[in-house]
């Protein structure tokens, strides 16, 4: 018996109560090193917080992140119905229902945001979408996801040229796909673009995607209520023409800035325990980097953004 099918008998309020138990012991560790990763990712994309609100800022993450950790978990053990249940409210559901009628499909713009996979089922009911999925590590944890995921509706295909293939022929044959668009590709599927500012390498896979087939872009967010009870689904019109630039760096910096404003809605929710900028022009990998190379490089990128006014953090910055 897979171990991780415990996760169905324990209440999600139970799970809910432990999760904040490890958020607390983290922040308690500024050792670790997904405490690291978000200090070296607030100080890239937020270097005018002040300590104080760059710390009340890393708690919410790590306890949104903890959360949303067994949130999935949880999602993956039970019926496609159970996860359905959890969704209290659709915010501008006319832009998904007119994306799903789409002719050309549709392409959900799906980021590291919020509980996506307790998204998931919800979404399923629209149709059958194709996903690409990858694998993870653990043979157990593995089977698990999978398992959890073959009570939908949507074909599993993998993370290739052949995956790449299926959501191309299901868009142009006007269904529709989900993609998580802020990971960090190799460097032949990406292009170096800002994304909070901060020029990385981004995939290109939804750019090209859109700009081939002329599917409708909708971004989609699953947040978790403030009581707790329950998620909240947000959905974004991504109608911007240079969302489907045939230029990559066009393209993709366009929808970064799309996905910036989804994150910006929600930040303290967004994975940002990720290592999101790991290629960073004329730095490298951030993360690998003394904190003397790290204050240099801040420094200097914040001295030549001067035109950067806005602040990409709203939500729980302030002490």
């Amino acid at each position: 018996m897979n171990p991780y099918h415990i996760f169905k008998v324990v209440p999600l309020s139970v799970l809910q109560m432990l999760a904040r138990f490890v958020a607390w012991i983290i922040v308690k560790m500024p050792s670790l090193s997904i405490m690291r990763t978000i200090r070296i990712n607030m100080a890239l994309i937020a270097p005018n917080l002040s300590d104080i609100q760059k710390k009340v800022l890393t708690k919410d993450i790590i306890y949104h992140q903890c959360l949303t950790s067994i949130e999935s978990i949880k999602s993956w053990a039970m019926p496609p119905e159970w996860s359905i249940g959890q969704i209290r409210d659709v915010h501008n559901k006319d832009v998904l229902l007119a994306g799903l009628a789409n002719p050309n499909g549709m392409l959900a713009i799906v980021p590291h945001l919020g509980t996506w996979e307790m998204m998931n089922a919800w979404l399923n009911q629209f149709g059958s979408p194709t996903i690409m999925y990858k694998p993870v590590e653990g043979k157990f944890a593995n089977e698990f996801i999978l398992q959890g995921r073959a009570r939908l509706n949507a074909t599993l295909v993998p993370t290739d040229g052949s995956g790449v293939k299926a959501v191309f022929k299901t868009l142009k044959q006007g269904g529709f796909s989900i993609v998580l668009p802020d990971h960090v590709p190799d460097p032949s599927g990406g292009v170096v673009v800002p994304f909070f500012g901060v020029k990385t390498l981004t995939s290109t896979l939804a750019s090209k995607l859109a700009s081939k087939t002329k599917c409708a872009l909708v971004g989609l967010s699953c947040i978790r209520r403030d009581d707790n009870c329950g998620f909240d689904i947000y959905c974004y019109k991504l109608d911007d023409s240079a969302l489907y630039d045939r230029n990559a760096e066009t393209a993709a910096y366009a929808l970064n800035q799309a996905m910036e404003q989804m994150i910006k809605d929600h930040c303290s929710h967004y994975m940002w325990g990720y290592r999101r900028f790991k290629h960073i022009p004329n730095l490298g990998n951030p993360y690998r980097k003394s904190k003397a190379a790290l204050k240099a490089f801040i420094q200097a990128h914040n001295s030549t953004a001067s035109d950067r006014t806005d602040n990409p953090v709203n939500d729980h910055a302030k002490p």
